[in-house]
């Protein structure tokens, strides 16, 4: 274990090689681009964007390590070399017996719900995030969510609010003999702050899960974050490495789904790992159909070998201490400044809590996507909203208030320097202090399923945010 520092300050555990200029663009500018992106953020051009924030997804830089591997890339359809070795890397990591390399975790959600999922199964989870809950219900499932009841308490402080309630998840099993083929747990738990999910929840979701016959799986994208958590906040795990942390969380599940553009640390790709041979043998056909050959699974050699290095280095913890204080940095300075925000601060993103910040704008005009419109037009920072856009609408086509109205402020991997935090500070205080002057937003048009991608809106008040 290394001996604390003295020092206080953030610095990046790395030097930077290559740069990338960013376009700055004035108020008016900024207001007129919005506007004719229909008010979403997901429609501005990204060269419009100072500091962006929309998701930690693909958007990271490589290392040279990762850029070295790629050079070696083996293009071959099938058998390439560059394949198994990123199947060692995830089979040494997660100790799972099979693995179907995908385009991105959408693909590997999409491949493991078609194969085992009928119209009227539930899948429980401790929340399920946006392509997840769609993939299961475009097969006519539930997804089902069951937090524990402190992740639906901002302001409190509690090490592990990622955590799956495992009495509502014995109910669940109990209640329902035959309808639940897989149970999941999200860690982090995106949907609910980015908080981490204990050793302890794990394995008590396994024993719960295997006394039912159910099987456990996890979506891991964020898999060297949540260990990082772990080695800090549960007790027996100070002196353990994230890779033997890591090592112990995929020992709980029998199969695991992965967007590698977040923790393997790459711009594209995913896997979906299993145990189950009949399983496997069933998905394997699904992603043929759909993606390609399993040693390749729509992926270029050169990604499957900057995955496999990238998997090793989301684990290092020089990067896990700068990556997880740097969030938790403007997470101390906003709540400092009275500004409310998911406590205590999760993993890859701070979560603004808009309902508490504009009490001022009903939720029918969705107050969660006005603030992320306001961040863009006071600084040129784009966020994403995780509220009534995103999860408002139920699958019978009502509306729902959800738990949480929240705007995430997601940060790309090795790509900001300290003082681009300190400037999103500047503006997030800057937005705080003139938060009565945003009005909300009424929907225009938007498509039946994930409508927060493409929807478009309109201010109610002539100015969104003066």
């Amino acid at each position: 274990m290394k001996t604390p520092s003295p020092f206080h300050t953030i610095i990046e555990p790395f030097r930077i090689k290559s740069v990338e200029p960013v376009k700055f663009t004035t108020p008016e500018e900024r207001a007129a681009k919005l506007a004719a992106a229909g008010w979403n953020p997901f429609l501005l051009r990204a060269e419009d964007v100072l500091i962006d924030l929309l998701t930690d997804s693909g958007t990271g830089a490589m290392s040279k390590h990762q850029w070295a591997g790629m050079m070696r890339g083996d293009e071959s359809y099938a058998g390439a070399e560059s394949f198994y070795r990123f199947e060692a890397a995830v089979r040494d990591i997660t100790g799972l017996r099979h693995v179907l390399p995908t385009h991105q975790g959408r693909a590997a959600e999409r491949i493991l719900f078609t194969t085992v999922l009928k119209p009227g199964d539930i899948v429980p989870n401790n929340t399920h995030f946006d392509t997840t809950r769609a993939n299961i219900e475009a097969r006519g499932a539930i997804a089902l969510d069951l937090p524990v009841p402190e992740a639906r308490q901002p302001r409190l402080r509690a090490p592990f609010k990622g955590n799956i309630d495992l009495a509502a998840l014995e109910r669940c099993l109990a209640e329902n003999p035959g309808r639940v083929p897989l149970a999941m747990i999200t860690v982090t738990n995106n949907s609910g702050g980015g908080q981490p999910v204990s050793l302890a929840n794990l394995r008590g979701a396994r024993e719960i899960c295997a006394r039912h016959g159910v099987p456990l799986f996890l979506d891991c994208c964020r898999f060297a974050e949540n260990a990082w958590f772990i080695k800090q906040r549960e007790v027996g795990y100070a002196d353990r490495s994230p890779l033997a942390i890591a090592r112990e969380m995929f020992a709980c599940v029998d199969g695991a789904t992965m967007s590698a553009k977040k923790d393997g640390m790459a711009n594209i790709g995913g896997f979906l790992a299993l145990n189950d041979e009949m399983w496997t043998t069933r998905a394997k056909n699904n992603l043929i159909l759909t993606e390609g050959f399993p040693t390749y699974g729509g992926l270029a050699g050169y990604d499957l070998e900057a995955i496999a290095v990238g998997f090793y280095e989301a684990l290092d913890e020089d990067y896990l201490r700068y990556r997880i204080r740097s969030i938790e940095y403007l997470g101390d300075l906003l709540v400092k400044n009275g500004v409310p925000i998911i406590e205590p601060t999760g993993g890859h993103a701070v979560y603004l809590d808009a309902r508490q910040l504009l009490p001022h704008v009903p939720g029918s005009e969705f107050p969660a996507w006005a603030l992320s419109c306001a961040l863009y037009l006071a600084g040129g920072v784009r966020g994403v909203e995780i509220g009534s856009v995103m999860f408002g609408r139920q699958p019978d086509g009502t509306e729902k208030p959800p738990a949480m109205e929240l705007v995430r402020l997601a940060f790309p991997r090795r790509v900001y320097t300290q003082s681009h935090v300190d400037y999103l500070g500047e503006v997030l205080l800057h937005v705080h202090g003139r938060r009565e002057k945003i009005r909300g937003l009424r929907m225009t048009q938007a498509p039946e399923v994930l409508r927060h991608f493409t929807a478009r809106f309109e201010p109610i008040a002539p100015r969104l945010f003066a």
